[in-house]
C-alpha cells in the first residue's frame, strides 16, 4: 500500500520546518531555496507555488518562529502578574535558548531588515507583540520592560556566539557553568534580575496596539527564483 500523499497544508508545514533549519544556518541571503526544497522533499517550483518568492518564505519562517516564542512566553506568564510573571517569562526564555535555530532565525531577520522594508516591517510587528506581552503580563514600569527585553536580546547574541566564550561581566552578570546547556539555562536568570534602565540607555519600543502576524499564504514582494541571491 503506497503512503498517503501529503496535503498542501502538510507540505507547507514541512517546507517551513526545513526553512527554519536552513535559514538558521545561513541566513536570508546565504540560504538557497534549492537546499530548502531538497530538505523538505519537494521541487523548487512547488516551493514557489506555496510561498511565491524566497522573501515570502523567509517572512513566513520568521513569523512562525516569532509566534512560537511569543506563545511560549504567553503560556509561562498566564495567570501571573508583576515579578512572578517576570520570573516565569524569564525561565521560559531560558528554555527557548536551548533551541538555537529559533533564535538564530530571529537574529537573521534583524540582520536582513535594514536592506528590506517588508522584512523590517515584520520584525517591527513581532517586536511590538513581544513588548505588549511582557507589559500586559507583568504590569511593570516601561523602563523595566525595556530592560527585560534588552537583556533578552543580549542573551540571544550571547547564545549565538557561544556563552562559554563570553566573559561573565559582558553577559549581564551570569556566570557560565561547565557545559553549554547549563550555561545557557543559567543565563535566563539575568532576565528575572534585570534592573530598570534609564530611557537614554535603552531605545524605546513602540507601544501601539499590535499582535504577531499570522502566517501568510506565500504572498509578498521580491523577485521570482532568478532574483534569489543563491537560486
Amino acid at each position: 500500500m503506497s503512503p498517503a500523499r501529503m496535503t498542501a497544508s502538510e507540505r507547507r508545514a514541512a517546507v517551513l520546518a526545513a526553512a527554519v533549519i536552513e535559514f538558521a544556518r545561513s541566513g536570508y541571503a546565504g540560504t538557497s531555496t534549492e537546499a530548502i526544497a531538497t530538505r523538505a522533499g519537494i521541487s523548487q517550483p512547488y516551493l514557489f507555488r506555496l510561498f511565491g518568492t524566497k522573501k515570502g518564505l523567509f517572512i513566513a519562517t520568521y513569523e512562525l518562529v516569532s509566534d512560537r516564542i511569543i506563545a511560549a512566553l504567553a503560556r509561562a506568564g498566564a495567570g501571573r502578574t508583576g515579578e512572578e510573571a517576570l520570573a516565569a517569562i524569564g525561565e521560559a526564555y531560558g528554555d527557548l535558548l536551548q533551541d538555537p535555530e529559533l533564535l538564530r532565525v530571529q537574529l537573521h531577520g534583524f540582520s536582513a531588515a535594514p536592506g528590506d522594508e517588508d522584512i523590517a516591517a515584520t520584525c517591527r510587528r513581532t517586536f511590538e507583540a513581544l513588548w505588549h506581552l511582557v507589559h500586559e503580563r507583568t504590569r511593570l514600569p516601561d523602563e523595566q520592560v525595556r530592560a527585560v527585553i534588552a537583556t533578552g536580546m543580549l542573551l540571544d547574541v550571547i547564545s549565538a556566539i557561544d556563552p562559554l566564550s563570553v566573559p561573565a561581566v559582558r553577559a549581564g552578570g551570569f556566570r557560565p557553568a561547565p557545559g553549554t546547556t547549563t550555561a545557557v539555562r543559567a543565563a535566563s536568570r539575568a532576565l528575572r534580575a534585570a534592573p530598570a534602565a534609564p530611557r537614554s540607555d535603552v531605545a524605546a519600543v513602540s507601544a501601539g496596539p499590535s499582535s504577531s502576524s499570522r502566517l501568510r499564504s506565500g504572498t509578498g514582494g521580491g523577485e521570482r527564483p532568478p532574483a534569489d541571491p543563491r537560486p
